[in-house]
């Protein structure tokens, strides 16, 4: 009853951008601008400051994904795979100096009242998303950390619309784990049965 109509639009663009995703539609683009620069404005309101710091970066990205789309422009695509140890550790010092880094600037100059929790949500989708961007598995298991702890955060903020599209996102996360796993599994089956002969 108290949920606004600007959470339900942004909840309902958020959700026809990840249906436009999974079919490969173009629209995913415009559809998940106008969601975030939705989302940016409400955080705001709550003071959820990083968070919205966060969707700003969505929001380039989006900026950046529809004007490339639109160029066509053709790139190997890059393979899905595990973390190597270096992987693992930038990850971890993305995690942790960007929470710590977040954390610091929240409470020394912004009225945040969950500087730490808000923070923690931001530091671990952005080394999430930098997995992401290098197709490794491992991308899905630090985005559903940011999912986890954000669906309370978000409730407790007043924002209960946001926390369920969040529930969503984390499925549809776990779901993605498991699907890209089953991607490398597949792939290493085809390598063993097909296996390069070298010269």
């Amino acid at each position: 009853m108290e949920t606004t109509w600007l959470q339900w639009a942004a909840v309902l663009l958020g959700v026809a951008e990840v249906l436009f995703a999974r079919v490969n539609n173009i629209w995913l683009y415009p559809t998940g601008i106008a969601g975030t620069l939705i989302s940016i404005y409400l955080l705001l309101v709550v003071q959820l400051y990083a968070e919205s710091v966060l969707n700003l970066y969505y929001l380039v990205m989006s900026v950046y994904g529809w004007v490339y789309w639109v160029k066509k422009k053709s790139k190997p695509q890059v393979k899905i795979s595990w973390c190597n140890n270096r992987e693992w550790a930038i990850s971890l010092a993305i995690t942790f100096v960007g929470w710590l880094v977040l954390y610091l600037l929240l409470k020394n100059f912004t009225p945040s009242n969950v500087p730490v929790w808000d923070a923690w949500v931001s530091s671990t989708a952005w080394a999430g998303m930098w997995l992401l961007a290098r197709r490794k598995v491992e991308n899905w298991i630090f985005l559903n950390v940011s999912n986890l702890f954000a669906i309370p955060l978000l409730f407790y903020k007043g924002l209960p619309m946001f926390a369920v599209l969040t529930l969503f996102l984390f499925v549809v996360a776990f779901w993605g784990f498991f699907e890209w796993k089953n991607i490398l599994k597949k792939e290493k089956s085809t390598l063993s049965a097909h296996p390069v002969i070298s010269a």
